[in-house]
């Protein structure tokens, strides 16, 4: 069954039974088969996580190299199924949940507990001022910035992040819709990404879909 088209002409296919108990399968233009977890579709980028011999490495590619993916959906790899259409909706029978999220605040506790593969949307409004003339939105700042004491040290800075329990698993999130999908089980927090937050104000408004 066909889970979702997207732009790059490459297919996300709901698989009743993978080759590999609770794996999704990335085929790559090159004929390279990748069994592991999708971990999320952000703009012309898609994160992997590979699984071999017990261990796991994380993938980023571009949409061109990538032929098709197969989701496992039996629940036991955790995949929520759905349809994903591209324009950040909610998707069928999603639940939603909309939060404030202060610059100022490390963490925002967002009351959702996620299991391991659930797929996660967003849709983040709003601006915070993270330094004198400083004001950027979800994205977070424009060009390469990085920073080693920031929670993600190559992603934008002020942008919308995510954390998973009490781990240190933190993940991007930025203006990008999804789908994302959860690397492990715990309670979701959301953030921003600055290393220094006593002079940030505002907040994003976020909804979430789970």
């Amino acid at each position: 069954m066909l889970l979702s088209l997207l732009r790059s002409g490459f297919v996300l296919v709901l698989a009743g039974a993978a080759s590999v108990a609770g794996a999704d399968t990335l085929f790559l233009q090159n004929g390279q088969r990748i069994e592991g977890l999708l971990v999320g579709v952000r703009g012309s980028s898609i994160e992997f996580e590979q699984r071999e011999g017990g261990r796991t490495r994380t993938l980023r590619l571009e949409r061109y190299e990538v032929r098709r993916i197969e989701i496992d959906d039996r629940g036991d790899g955790g995949g929520s199924g759905g349809n994903w259409d591209g324009s950040g909706g909610s998707g069928s029978g999603m639940r939603e949940r909309t939060v404030n999220v202060s610059a100022n605040e490390e963490w925002t506790d967002t009351g959702i507990e996620l299991r391991r593969g659930q797929e996660l949307r967003f849709r983040a409004s709003g601006k915070v001022r993270w330094g004198p003339g400083r004001s950027d939105g979800p994205a977070g700042e424009g060009g390469d910035h990085y920073n080693a004491n920031r929670p993600l040290p190559d992603r934008p800075a002020a942008s919308l992040i995510g954390r998973l329990g009490d781990r240190n698993d933190v993940f991007f999130i930025g203006g990008d819709s999804g789908p994302i999908r959860a690397r492990d089980g715990g309670r979701l927090y959301l953030g921003v990404n600055d290393d220094y937050l006593l002079d940030n104000s505002g907040s994003f408004r976020v909804t979430i879909y789970y």
